[in-house]
């Protein structure tokens, strides 16, 4: 579930039977869900035919999760397609996440289920549509993944934006 991999703040208010639940998502809050545990969080290169490729591991793990934060970011989510990076190249993926500029990023499934995310990072390129260290990326994939999970239990969500650009989702339900 992936509020094991989330740290977060929670506050539960709990009044006769009616209960809410606030849950602040930063995107500073998301580098233990962004990041392999136990990783200095430093992306690891990949280095093949010259290339700037450059993958992290991740805790993705919800296709339709990630699909909608694309979504949000105004992106397209490819299933079996090809991330560009500089100079014509391009690395295969499971999905690749679109980009309106000239590079993309590509997923691919690792052996313990998650998706490790490929992309050239070179100029800044990916950065300016997905934010530094894909930080509004992870960002919204944690926020449709909660809701989903959230929904999936019944409860109803609410989510008003932070001046700060935080997200706070607002869970609730009843006699939980």
């Amino acid at each position: 579930m992936l509020v094991a991999h989330i740290n977060f703040h929670v506050h539960i208010i709990v009044q006769r039977g009616f209960f809410c639940t606030f849950i602040n998502l930063t995107s500073t809050s998301l580098k233990s869900m962004a990041f392999e545990k136990g990783s200095n969080a430093q992306p690891s290169t990949r280095k093949e035919n010259m290339s700037h490729f450059t993958e992290i591991k991740t805790q993705i793990k919800d296709i339709e999760a990630l699909r909608s934060a694309c979504q949000e970011l105004g992106l397209t989510l490819l299933q079996n397609a090809e991330a560009r990076g500089y100079y014509e190249n391009k690395i295969k993926g499971n999905y690749v996440i679109q980009f309106k500029g000239p590079y993309d990023i590509a997923l691919n499934k690792q052996p313990d289920g998650t998706f490790g995310l490929t992309a050239d990072l070179w100029n800044g390129h990916v950065e300016k549509e997905v934010g530094q260290e894909y930080s509004k990326l992870l960002q919204l994939y944690g926020v449709h993944k909660a809701t989903i999970e959230a929904r999936k239990k019944g409860l109803s969500v609410l989510r008003p934006q932070q001046q700060n650009g935080s997200i706070k989702l607002v869970l609730m339900g009843v006699g939980i």
